[in-house]
């Protein structure tokens, strides 16, 4: 336990200037750090409170970098089309028709299992469809992703529906909560259809895009040795990092549900979510089914790359610069005693408060080098390492039996705080977990088991009164 507290410490009450502009527009780029707001990314902290808060650029971008990240931010909204000139290039299949169709602000947008039912008949989904064999195998002729969105006159790959199940349940002091959980079906597939009992499908809805150039910097060695003494038996607790290949290179997986890559993943979201090749990926992702010629047939070409490597390393410079908002309320008596109850249900312990960057910051995927983002002291609210977090709730839990990299089923990455307390505020809605089946912070909670089985519980005993000042604690983030 005490080698933990070196990691645990909060920086409260320093002075930095804002970076972006307030609800009425107002430019508070000059205004201090009021009292009570706390630091959350160092130099790329903002202050802002507005819809734009996950969408707004750090105080060190400038120059010829404000001029990327407006560029990169341009390429990361603007609405791709099936033509093949420049913003060209959607599908023949496809997920989403921009970044911003998915993250909205920056953030998650509503995701289709509540707007539409899962993929609706019309309807966009803002959801990746991850399915595998029973024995873990994909599908040869689905690959990894079912892609529920097709250009006019193409078939796409299939369609989700989901169904969802409620469980009534209650706190020892009698106050009552609901826990619901999606079960998903994949129908209208293009090629054959796959019998329920050899399919495992698993849905995730998009990631917040808080803190991502702070993560691509963070320091390795401190990850690792995080990694090397999470180990607190009395809790179940016993975090461990991913590691996958890239680029032929194994490195510490960070990025995505299960800290399954080692890079904000712009070309795969190119590709994969949307269709658009690049140098990383230059194949259609349905090359090889009967969508390719339906895509000809539509006017499609298939002999030039669809987005160059300098655009693409705009949109990751963008990702790399966002700022991150301040903490609110901290002064705040009940949000306090939140913080309180925040750790003395354990929970930093895997949702570790304050981290590193190294020294010379991140590198974008061209080789742009930000040093901007160095020697940085965070406060990320994650360790970013696997937790297993699968013990059945319901007669199911958090295992979604997709492996990634060396992660299992039932094995997530700490999902990082910072800013979660504006998700409502930017994106109009509370869904949280990797597929938006907690409809509030409440719920969220209540489906952590496994490791998180121990802060779960001692969160279940709380008083109401601290039970709330908790959550109010989550909302200052």
């Amino acid at each position: 336990m005490k080698k933990q507290l070196k990691y645990t410490a909060l920086a409260l009450g320093v002075l930095l200037v804002c970076s972006c502009k307030d609800e009425e527009g107002l430019d508070v780029r000059d205004i201090s750090v009021p009292d009570g707001f706390a630091l959350s990314a160092g130099t790329s902290t903002n202050f802002s409170t507005a819809s734009s808060a996950y969408d707004s650029y750090a105080n060190w971008v400038t120059g010829s970098n404000l001029a990327r990240f407006n560029s990169g931010d341009g390429l990361y909204d603007d609405i791709r089309t099936s033509g093949n000139g420049y913003g060209g290039g959607l599908g023949p299949v496809y997920a989403g028709y921009s970044c911003g169709s998915c993250h909205r602000n920056a953030g998650r947008t509503l995701p289709g299992l509540w707007a539409e039912g899962g993929s609706g008949p019309y309807g966009f989904s803002s959801m990746l469809i991850y399915v595998t064999r029973k024995n873990g195998a994909f599908f040869q002729d689905y690959g990894r992703v079912i892609h529920d969105q097709a250009i006019v006159g193409v078939q796409p790959e299939g369609k989700a529906k989901v169904t969802m199940h409620y469980g009534q349940f209650e706190f020892p002091d009698g106050e009552k909560y609901e826990l619901c959980y999606p079960e998903w079906t994949v129908t209208d597939w293009y090629d054959y259809s796959v019998a329920p009992e050899d399919l495992f499908c698993t849905v995730r809805i998009p990631l917040r895009h808080v803190g991502m150039g702070q993560m691509m910097a963070l320091d390795r060695n401190e990850i690792e040795q995080l990694a090397a003494h999470s180990n607190y038996p009395e809790y179940g607790i016993s975090g461990r990092a991913n590691y996958i290949v890239e680029r032929g290179v194994r490195q510490l997986g960070l990025s995505g549900n299960k800290a399954q890559h080692a890079d904000l993943t712009v070309e795969l979201g190119f590709s994969s979510d949307m269709g658009v090749t690049n140098s990383r990926y230059p194949e259609e992702i349905c090359e090889g089914q009967r969508q390719i010629n339906q895509g000809s047939m539509m006017g499609l070409t298939y002999d030039q790359l669809d987005v160059s490597t300098d655009d693409m390393e705009d949109v990751d410079l963008y990702l790399h610069a966002l700022a991150v908002p301040a903490r609110r309320n901290v002064n705040d008596p009940i949000v306090k005693r939140g913080e309180e109850m925040f750790y003395q249900a354990k929970c930093h312990l895997c949702h570790v408060t304050t981290l590193h960057t190294r020294p010379r910051g991140a590198t974008l995927l061209n080789g742009t080098e930000l040093p901007w983002l160095g020697s940085q002291t965070i406060h990320p609210y994650s360790d970013y390492l696997l937790h297993d977090m699968g013990s059945e709730i319901m007669g199911v839990g958090l295992d979604d039996h997709y492996v990634s990299g060396l992660a299992r089923g039932n094995e997530w990455r700490t999902t990082p705080l910072w800013g979660i307390g504006l998700q409502n505020k930017v994106n109009g809605h509370t869904y949280f977990l990797h597929d938006g089946r907690a409809r509030n912070f409440t719920e969220a909670i209540m489906w952590h088991g496994g490791e998180g089985e121990a802060s779960k519980n001692i969160f279940k005993n709380m008083p109401k009164s601290d039970r709330e000042a908790l959550i109010q604690f989550l909302w200052s983030l």
